[in-house]
């Protein structure tokens, strides 16, 4: 999936099934061949591969720079 504008650090973005916390919302701390996610309800951090990240991923809410969320 490619995304445009590409994903970058500061992102929003809601994954398909909710954390353990309930939360959907996540924020991109890092993107690459690796993606580092931040939990927006409980602040947990987790690495995803590109592959499983683009699977999982439902939206984006809003890019970095873009305070809507």
């Amino acid at each position: 999936m490619m995304l445009d504008p590409p994903l970058r650090a500061g992102d929003v973005v809601q994954m398909r099934k909710a954390h353990a916390c309930g939360g959907d919302l996540w924020e991109v701390l890092m993107a690459g061949a690796d993606v580092r996610l931040k939990c927006r309800q409980c602040g947990r951090v987790v690495l995803l591969d590109r592959v499983k990240f683009n699977s999982r991923m439902k939206k984006r809410l809003n890019t970095a720079g873009n305070a809507q969320v």
